[in-house]
């Protein structure tokens, strides 16, 4: 079989999800393939350039990706009350006209948007990498800035005051749908039949993550941005959950409310989602 090109971010979730598989320890069903890291803007450009077969993306551009990719049912990112933090420096404006963002394509930025936009607020965006992001606003180069990733979680670590936390905005604006951050998608040229089994052998690395979490930390410390396993589990918690293994209609409904909440260009349909797989049916 092809040796498989795979892309994810180094956050812990996805190292978390993915980390069995990368480290040898799902079946022997598991497809061949060679892992990527990548920052989530470069991932959201590849994925909109057809650079790889399976790749982790916000999950706004992967509404953009349409007929070209398969959301599979696995490896989401889905959150419960939990997202980005716009957050600022404690002498910084209450209103910020520059914020660095960690990608314009990002799920991030096009929630972001939709909520300043109800209060006629239609700020600069200014790209910096995630892991820049905190140090841009402590040095004044932006009035704010948007924390993505397990920073988000512990923004007060860094003396970083809360401006708007997306993850109760998205709550009061879909209710108890979950925040749909990011999706796996895969190449339609792949086919289904691969497809769906590479989607179980998410679900099955994920499975053996939750079962032997010491097996996979250190992979998960050493790319993690914030090292210490309380942020960890955290982070962890936050985004690594039922709908990470399968992410159901609970999951497409998701990303339906985020393609209207978000951008009335997008196309008026979520992309083909192999989301009635089963996790761990046989692979055929």
């Amino acid at each position: 079989m092809t040796l498989l090109r795979v892309a994810i971010s180094p956050c812990p979730n996805d190292t978390f999800i993915f980390g069995p598989w990368i480290l040898g320890l799902v079946g022997k069903q598991a497809p061949r393939a060679e892992f990527v890291f990548a920052d989530v803007e470069e991932l959201n450009s590849q994925a909109l350039s057809g650079e790889f077969d399976v790749i982790k993306v916000s999950a706004a551009t992967a509404l953009r990706l349409g007929d070209n990719a398969t959301i599979l049912p696995s490896g989401g990112a889905f959150g419960f009350g939990n997202g980005p933090k716009l957050v600022r420096a404690p002498q910084g404006p209450d209103i910020p006209s520059t914020i660095a963002v960690p990608g314009l394509n990002t799920t991030a930025v096009a929630v972001l948007k939709a909520a300043l936009a109800k209060n006629n607020q239609f700020p600069e965006f200014i790209f910096v990498r995630y892991d820049k992001i905190v140090d841009a606003v402590l040095s004044g180069q932006v009035d704010a800035g948007l924390l993505i990733h397990e920073t988000a979680l512990v923004f007060a670590r860094h003396n970083l005051q809360l401006v708007l936390d997306l993850g109760h905005y998205w709550t009061e604006t879909a209710g108890d749908t979950p925040f749909p951050l990011g999706v796996i998608v895969a190449s339609r040229s792949l086919g289904d039949r691969l497809c769906a089994r590479i989607g179980r052998t998410i679900a099955e690395s994920l499975t053996a993550s939750r079962q032997n979490p010491n097996a996979v930390f250190p992979l998960i410390q050493a790319f993690a941005q914030e090292t210490d396993r309380e942020t960890i589990a955290a982070h962890l918690g936050a985004y690594v959950n039922d709908l990470s293994l399968l992410m159901g209609s609970a999951g497409k409904k998701a990303l339906s409310i985020l393609r209207q909440l978000t951008d009335e260009s997008l196309p008026p349909f979520v992309p083909p989602c192999l989301g009635s797989q089963k996790a761990g049916t046989t692979a055929q």
